[in-house]
């Protein structure tokens, strides 16, 4: 990182501290209770969190990749779902600044983030929906763009003022952006995860929607599966750093112990240092590994078009590579927290399951199971990895 990058660095930090540290002061009762952090995005949404990407000369912040992907760390570690939350923005946001480099004024849509608003996802279907198709369909009526259909996964999108929706149009695939405010939009609290349930992920049905802006699919920026699998790959570290900070409390604060422990306070037994330390170097290495994908991205950002396939490429390996390991550690990390706590710390009014829940609930996002196959794949037989890919119905 550059001076000049650390500097705007750290006055971005310095800039949402204050709102990082109000929203973790509620993160646990929320959680507990099963409240959608509205209040919350309220605050991220005033405080310009939105326009992290969006061109200074627009009235944006005009941050790389790296350091939005540091700034996302510091959220997460503040509150587990409020970067995943805003995922389908933060990729939207990227899109019009990729369109915007070639040629596409995307000023209005600048100042719509400047102002607070933000989008949320809306491309997955469940149901006999089969991979590669949509049942959802944008139809142009009475110099209109109507968007009808359904969608689930819709991460964010209850929060939002926007939703990005993929959609059929004719022989095609394009992108739809709807007004969530109007009538046709209906958004579902309906996500029955055991982790990261403030997300605002769930069910959101278009009828008769109007769509603001179609864009061809083919126009959306190519790196945007990486782009994905990075809010994910964040979202990871900034668990693992919470797990580091909650660990790290209750070993100093602990005064009951085993009557077979090596010592008599905890927080002096090396096996339980020994454990806040590999917890430590996970929380350290999963904020690197997501640092580096972040580099990978803004290697693709900035790439010309005669180099922007080879810079794509690199990011799916990256990204691949990034992910299992991220989920391997924090998922680790979290089963560790509760080896040097024992049984008092699975008490649910603590709170301290969650970091398991919501790691396991990333983790399982775009699973890591298929990653080690795509790098492997890579390595032995230069087979290309997959992008764009999503899930569907298949044959038994």
């Amino acid at each position: 990182m550059t001076d000049i990058a650390a500097e705007r660095l750290q006055k971005a930090r310095s800039h949402f501290a204050p709102v990082f540290e109000g929203i973790a002061e509620g993160a646990r009762e929320r959680e507990l209770g099963g409240v959608l952090p509205v209040e919350a995005v309220a605050a991220l949404k005033q405080s310009g969190f939105g326009a992290l990407r969006v061109p200074v000369e627009f009235g944006g912040w005009g941050l790389d990749w790296a350091e939005i992907t540091a700034l996302w760390i510091d959220l997460v570690a503040a509150d587990a779902n409020l970067a995943q939350a805003l995922r389908g923005h933060f990729v939207l946001v990227e899109d019009t600044v990729f369109r915007h480099r070639r040629g596409e004024d995307q000023s209005r849509w600048f100042a719509r983030f400047v102002a607070g608003e933000i989008a949320g996802n809306a491309w997955t279907e469940t149901g006999s929906t089969a991979i590669g198709d949509a049942q959802t369909e944008v139809t142009f009526v009475d110099g209109r763009y109507l968007v009808n259909g359904r969608k689930f996964y819709t991460t964010g999108t209850i929060f939002a003022e926007w939703a990005d929706v993929y959609v059929k149009q004719g022989d095609g695939w394009a992108i739809a952006l709807a007004d969530t405010r109007q009538p046709g939009v209906v958004v579902h609290d309906d996500w029955d995860g055991f982790g990261q349930r403030g997300t605002g992920t769930g069910t959101t049905e278009f009828t008769d929607a109007h769509a603001d802006d179609v864009v061809p699919f083919d126009r959306r920026h190519p790196y945007q599966t990486g782009l994905y699998q990075l809010n994910l790959v964040a979202t990871l570290a900034g668990i693992t750093r919470a797990i580091l900070t909650d660990v790290t409390r209750e070993v100093q604060e602990r005064e009951r112990n085993y009557s077979h422990a090596s010592t008599a306070r905890v927080r002096d037994d090396a096996q339980v240092l020994g454990r806040v330390g590999e917890i430590w170097a996970a929380a350290y290495a999963t904020e690197a590994v997501a640092l580096r994908l972040a580099a990978a991205i803004d290697a693709a950002a900035d790439a010309d078009d005669a180099h922007l396939a080879e810079t794509v490429e690199r990011t799916e390996l990256e990204a691949a590579a990034a992910q299992l390991t991220a989920s391997r550690l924090a998922i680790e990390a979290a089963s560790g927290l509760f080896d040097t706590l024992g049984a008092s710390a699975t008490s649910t009014a603590r709170g301290l399951d969650r970091h398991w829940r919501n790691a396991r609930t990333v983790a399982s996002h775009n699973p890591q199971l298929f990653k080690a196959k795509v790098l492997g794949a890579y390595a032995v037989n230069e087979t290309p990895p997959p992008y764009a890919w999503g899930i569907g119905r298949t044959e038994r």
